[in-house]
């Protein structure tokens, strides 16, 4: 079908599926101040519009909104189409806390109460 179209609506509709695509995209990496949508998600890595996103590598975040996923290390990929893959060497979950090392009771109190 895309056959028969002229070269102008071809771009046109590749271009509006990106914008869509980009629309879609609720997790983003950050990479210091900078940060990409990513428009595909597995286990195994992430991909992002390679025209926009530079050659990422090393330790980046994944945000979903506001709330922080993963931190993970990374490589690239391949490039496939218009966008870049990369893969993760370590994908790790983000927490709320910093990690203890010491053993927690099972009974330990959920807070303080002040004196009256």
């Amino acid at each position: 079908m895309s056959d028969y179209l002229p070269d102008a609506v071809r771009e046109e509709l590749a271009a509006a599926r990106k914008s869509e695509r980009r629309k879609r995209a609720t997790r983003v990496v950050h990479v210091g101040d900078e940060a990409y949508p990513i428009l595909e998600m597995t286990e195994e890595g992430f991909a992002v519009e390679a025209d926009t996103a530079p050659r990422l590598r090393g330790f980046i975040d994944i945000y979903d909104g506001p709330r922080h996923l993963y931190q993970a290390l990374i490589v690239a990929s391949e490039e496939v189409g218009d966008l870049m893959r990369y893969e993760f060497k370590r994908n790790t979950a983000a927490t709320g806390s910093a990690p203890v090392d010491f053993e927690q009771a099972a009974d330990r109190p959920a807070g303080l109460l002040p004196s009256a």
